[in-house]
């Protein structure tokens, strides 16, 4: 038991108090940063293909403003955790990168619902949550900046309100291809919120978590790409 306890002390401190940052070893900043850091590229091609098959403005808007959310959340992430790793010294400046870190997951959860909402026939009641979504990634970002790190149970209600609500919209949708990549997918992220929540507790939960949401990330692109910018006569065509 002890050189089990040891071994965790190497790789995992101790759970931070109520309202406050866990604080990771020099193990665990590295993966945190490596864990995202390695999808920039990837999410920066995969981005670059969708807005090449578009077919027509929208398709291009709708592919900006996804590959825009999704690049941003995983270049912000990866500085602000080699901040955290490098600068922590700098409080200022690893306080502001935390919050844009924490902004750009409602700007990332509003830009990957945006293909959906965008490019499908919805009908007029469900149309208003292709701007309403915006709005709640507006309301997040405008409470991070108010109450950063004071009420976590709340922040995290609000990440999975604002993940759900849309779904109750789409699920409605006449065609339903896609919708199983998209169930796997939020299964997905609500799997990793174990982890999220886990500092401390299991040893790089972050890092892990982090999988998670590239998992998650990957399943939805591929749904993206199959059901929205690519037709199944197309895929077999190019195979």
């Amino acid at each position: 038991l002890k050189i089990f306890h040891d071994y965790l002390n190497r790789f995992m401190n101790h759970p931070a108090p109520a309202n406050s940052r866990y604080k990771p070893t020099c193990y665990e900043h590295a993966a945190n940063c490596y864990t995202h850091a390695f999808l920039i590229v990837p999410a920066i091609v995969g981005s670059a293909l969708l807005h090449r098959l578009s077919d027509d403005r929208w398709e291009k808007i709708t592919a900006w403003m996804y590959g825009m959310g999704l690049c941003a959340l995983f270049i912000v992430s990866t500085v602000f955790h080699i901040v955290s790793w490098k600068k922590s010294h700098l409080r200022t400046m690893e306080h502001c990168f935390h919050m844009c870190d924490r902004m750009v997951i409602y700007v990332f959860i509003a830009a990957s619902y945006a293909p959906w909402l965008n490019l499908r026939e919805l009908g007029p009641l469900a149309s208003h949550m292709r701007w309403f979504i915006w709005l709640m990634a507006a309301g997040g970002t405008i409470y991070v900046f108010l109450y950063h790190e004071k009420y976590k149970i709340v922040e995290l209600l609000f990440y999975l309100a604002m993940g759900f609500s849309p779904a109750l919209v789409v699920t409605s949708m006449n065609n339903t291809d896609g919708l199983q990549e998209l169930a796997w997918g939020g299964l997905i992220y609500c799997m990793g919120v174990v982890f999220f929540k886990s500092d401390g507790i299991i040893p790089f939960a972050h890092a892990i978590w982090h999988m998670f949401v590239a998992t998650a990330a990957a399943v939805h692109y591929y749904a993206i790409w199959k059901y929205l910018y690519r037709s199944p006569a197309d895929i077999i065509r190019h195979l």
